[in-house]
């Protein structure tokens, strides 16, 4: 199983809120210069679907690195590659890169978790 298939059906276990439903709430922002709360009035999902962009690329990033390490250890154990130091780099480069995903994955699970328990 791949990072990619991983994530996958991570999301789709998971309760997701629609973005629609998100650009449709119109909540109110804060004006930062005087500290009052004025009413959206342009709600749109452009911010959303960026950092959701954002996050995609970065995933298939992961996937990438992923493969390509696998793909040379694989060519190490069957001997096409004998440079075990770039296969060792490539490795802890893939293991680096997972434990970072794994540790935003967790902060955007807890700010969702924390968003979700605020009372309006």
């Amino acid at each position: 199983m791949n990072i990619l298939s991983l994530y996958n059906s991570i999301l789709a276990n998971t309760n997701q809120i629609s973005y629609e439903s998100l650009a449709s709430a119109n909540i109110p922002t804060v004006n930062k210069t005087d500290s009052t709360i004025l009413p959206s009035e342009n709600s749109s999902v452009e911010g959303i679907s960026s950092f959701k962009d954002i996050i995609s690329n970065e995933i298939e990033k992961l996937n990438n690195t992923q493969v390509k390490a696998d793909k040379l250890t694989q060519d190490f154990i069957t001997g096409e590659v004998e440079d075990l130091h770039s296969v060792m780099i490539a490795t802890e480069e893939a293991r680096i890169a997972l434990e970072l995903a794994v540790q935003v994955r967790n902060k955007c699970v807890e700010a969702y978790k924390e968003i979700n328990n605020m009372q309006l």
